[in-house]
């Protein structure tokens, strides 16, 4: 789906989130809330929240969710294995388990290509098949 379309979805189901940005590879290609401008400040900002958390495992091993406040905003971050990120504030204190579930289903629906109905195959029609009906 495309990620524009995935974060529209996403702030439909999840009123509380003032603001949200996908990034691929650590690269904005999403926002809603946030200026095109700002969404790449968040980024880096994001990025760095991450790669920072990650040393603090003991395993050495990626950190995939994150969620921080920050006096009366909260800022919730989550990442998949194909390298999507998906950052939201909130405004309002929100139950963090829902809040990640819909982050994590936004994220699912962005890695997964836009499918399009497929047509069934048209059969041809053949001189034997013709001659048996």
């Amino acid at each position: 789906m495309e990620a524009a379309r995935a974060l529209a979805d996403l702030v439909e189901i999840s009123p509380q989130i003032g603001a949200a940005v996908v990034l691929a590879e650590g690269e904005p290609v999403a926002s809603v809330g946030i200026p095109d401008a700002r969404a790449a400040v968040v980024a880096r900002a994001v990025r760095e929240l991450l790669d920072r958390a990650g040393e603090f495992r003991s395993d050495g091993g990626r950190v995939t969710q994150l969620h921080a406040s920050l006096g009366n905003e909260e800022v919730f971050a989550v990442t998949d294995a194909e390298l999507h990120t998906i950052v939201a504030m909130v405004n309002e204190r929100t139950a963090p388990g829902l809040l990640f579930y819909d982050l994590k289903r936004c994220l699912t629906a962005v890695a997964e290509p836009d499918e399009k109905p497929k047509r069934k195959p048209r059969r041809r029609r053949t001189k034997e098949a013709d001659a048996e009906a």
